[in-house]
């Protein structure tokens, strides 16, 4: 099998992994309990904590674990927008699902969402962050990198925009942490979402950061965890392998950027010689190994069941239920020509990727479309 679909999800690390055992069998106390048992667990977490928040350039009391990208989203939202009088949220139009629909709850709640444009290379310009916002917005929501494209959004300009206007700034960076630098300090975002199971961690966990002194409500009511703010015991195994495996991926990001851009750039060229009809969707300025190609006159949907048959895993850019095959929101948002927007895949190379793996992509997909 080739795996080529490391943005919807990725391999756990080894030393991730190694690093979990030993809180799921020996080390296993809860870390609310007073007993000296106990503490390991709870210097365990601290520790984590503080791996994390200087991974991204945070201090470790703004660092809130959380289910996943998807609980720190509607968090941010929800929590921010439930904690303040304005009634206003801006998010751009190619945010992931987590936070349009978390969106879509706050509209039928009576809040007023607004929607961002994006150009045909899926970025938010400033200019038009400034033609929206005023003084009765409370929050904008603007993710770091798409999800589909790997557009890597202007955060730092956009976030200053907002804070002109006395609005906060949130950041969906799911897709984008441990693969690109990031520093909320210099950024200057007031909350920030990611995952572990983007950057080779386990599944099931997450965590929000909130900048000191951002007023938010509470997630889950309940017990005292994460300072008051969300109720829970704490998924020990999990918070330290996703610690482990954020700081091993923010030690190489330079080392795989140059490798995945070789893995792109080789996709491409040998489309080309193949003479196969196609767009590139995305910004030059995108995450590393995230490639998204429309083919023109095909079905997404077709190519990745194909490719499945050949033993390679892509994703589509279009979403089939069973009456309709839709194209996907952001190649909408991008105006994608539609002889070409059906025929939408997205292949995301890993750390694990080879050009012995780009050569048989690139048959396979020969060999489907001709």
């Amino acid at each position: 099998m080739i795996y080529a679909d490391n943005a919807a999800t990725t391999q756990l690390d080894l030393d991730a992994y190694e690093s979990m055992k030993k809180y799921l069998l020996s080390d296993f106390g809860n870390p609310s309990q007073p007993y000296s048992f106990s503490h390991t667990a709870k210097a365990a977490i601290s520790e984590a904590r503080e791996i994390i928040a200087e991974c991204i350039g945070a201090d470790s009391d703004e660092i809130f674990f959380t289910s996943g990208g998807t609980e720190s989203d509607n968090w941010a939202l929800k929590g921010y927008m439930k904690a303040h009088k304005k009634k206003k949220l801006i998010i751009s139009s190619i945010e992931h699902h987590a936070v349009i629909h978390t969106a879509d709850s706050l509209l039928n709640e009576g809040y007023e969402v607004d929607l961002l444009d994006v150009t045909h290379e899926g970025i938010v310009l400033p200019s038009w962050l400034k033609m929206k916002i005023n003084e009765d917005v409370a929050l904008v929501s603007v993710m770091l990198a798409n999800n589909e494209i790997g557009s890597i959004e202007p955060v730092d300009e956009l976030a200053e925009i907002a804070h002109e206007y006395g609005t906060a700034f949130h950041t969906d960076a799911v897709q984008a942490a441990g693969h690109i630098p990031i520093d909320v300090k210099n950024s200057g975002v007031d909350m920030l979402s990611a995952s572990a199971h983007k950057f080779n961690g386990p599944r099931g966990i997450g965590f929000l950061y909130i900048k000191d002194g951002t007023k938010i409500s509470p997630f889950m009511d309940g017990g005292a965890q994460e300072r008051h703010m969300r109720a829970g015991t704490e998924n020990v195994p999990a918070i330290v392998g996703m610690a482990v495996a954020l700081k091993k991926n923010c030690n190489i990001i330079e080392t795989e950027k140059k490798h995945l851009h070789m893995l792109e750039e080789e996709l491409i060229a040998r489309l080309y010689q193949k003479k196969l009809q196609f767009i590139r969707n995305g910004s030059k300025n995108h995450l590393p190994g995230i490639v998204n190609l429309s083919f023109k006159d095909s079905e997404g949907e077709m190519i990745l069941h194909r490719m499945d048959l050949l033993g390679i895993c892509i994703s589509t850019g279009s979403a089939c239920d069973s009456i309709n095959n839709q194209i996907s929101h952001v190649i909408k948002a991008i105006h994608v020509p539609e002889e070409y927007a059906t025929g939408t895949i997205r292949i995301s190379f890993g750390k694990d990727n080879s050009i012995e793996d780009v050569k048989i992509i690139v048959e396979a997909l020969a060999k489907i479309l001709q």
